[in-house]
């Protein structure tokens, strides 16, 4: 059972995916993906390596046309009109694509040259805060330092949109900050719309105030973090006898335990899994809302019982 859209409607989404299926021979890539992004929020697009977030994104940019539903970015085709969407868009992936060849400073000028709204002032600002010698060419960069050029490249023109596909991989923990500080601020400062793709929760949890989850190629839950946070329940349950066998639970994802005390992870209406629990015959030790991560682990384990089959 998949987690309804939210209310987004495409007329007010800058980025709004319909129906979208894509195959690359006899591979499911994506299969009937749905979802909007409202403008101004920060959405975190999740999943396994493989998953489709990179094929998504590819769609969302206009490198890929679908075989059937529709993509609109500021309610444009991309693929139609690349100039329309790309024009007002920042993109980072974790390959970077920057020309090894050239200096930091001779970079940002022959980025500036595609961008009329380039803002001077601003890449310098994000050169200093990054400490980025001007001088220094990019191929002599290290990892972490390729990865601010790019953001740097993706920012300083000020997009309405910013797309983000997996920016922190292959990073230290410390430059994984400072590009989510960064990220942070300018959401915070401009109210862009950011599209974050990653499969560290840890960051999607970070920045992000709406979420989708994609695994095989189909979204699986999709909806503001906080209200999916809210819709699961780990709950410790006590009861007067021992179990002979797992308690059969509604709305259970995941469950551990044995004899008289069990653990589980239920997604739903919280008054509604408390009063289920307790007509089951079980007392409630403890309940608490579980992070981002253990819902994508229960998921995941999931759609791994039903055959990786999301319809289910």
């Amino acid at each position: 059972m998949t987690t309804p859209c939210p209310s987004t409607s495409s007329s007010d989404a800058v980025i709004s995916v319909a129906g979208v299926s894509r195959h690359f021979g006899g591979r499911r890539a994506l299969d009937q993906v749905t979802l909007h992004v409202p403008r101004g929020a920060v959405f975190g697009l999740v999943g396994e390596n493989g998953a489709g977030k990179t094929t998504l994104i590819q769609h969302i940019l206009g490198l890929l046309a679908p075989e059937s539903g529709t993509v609109r970015v500021f309610g444009r085709d991309p693929v139609a009109d690349p100039i329309g969407v790309l024009g007002r868009t920042g993109y980072l992936s974790e390959r970077r694509d920057l020309p090894g060849w050239m200096r930091i400073d001779e970079l940002l000028r022959y980025t500036r040259a595609f961008y009329p709204r380039w803002d001077g002032e601003y890449a310098e600002s994000l050169r200093q805060r990054f400490a980025l010698p001007s001088s220094q060419k990019v191929q002599t960069l290290s990892q972490g330092q390729q990865a601010k050029a790019g953001l740097i490249v993706a920012l300083a023109f000020r997009p309405e949109l910013l797309l983000l596909d997996e920016p922190s991989s292959g990073l230290d923990p410390v430059v994984r900050r400072e590009i989510l500080e960064a990220i942070i601020r300018t959401v915070a400062e401009d109210r862009r719309t950011v599209f974050f793709s990653s499969h560290l929760l840890d960051e999607i949890e970070r920045v992000c105030d709406h979420i989708a989850m994609i695994r095989a190629g189909r979204i699986v839950l999709f909806g503001r973090l906080d209200d999916i946070k809210q819709g699961h329940r780990r709950l410790h349950l006590h009861f007067d006898e021992p179990c002979q066998a797992p308690p059969a639970l509604e709305a259970l994802l995941t469950l551990e335990g044995a004899g008289r005390d069990w653990t589980g992870l239920f997604r739903g209406d919280p008054m509604r899994l408390l009063a289920m629990a307790r007509a089951a015959g079980a007392t409630v030790v403890a309940e608490e809302v579980p992070s981002l991560d253990e819902v994508f682990v229960a998921q995941t384990l999931v759609d791994a019982r039903r055959g990786a089959d999301p319809h289910v």
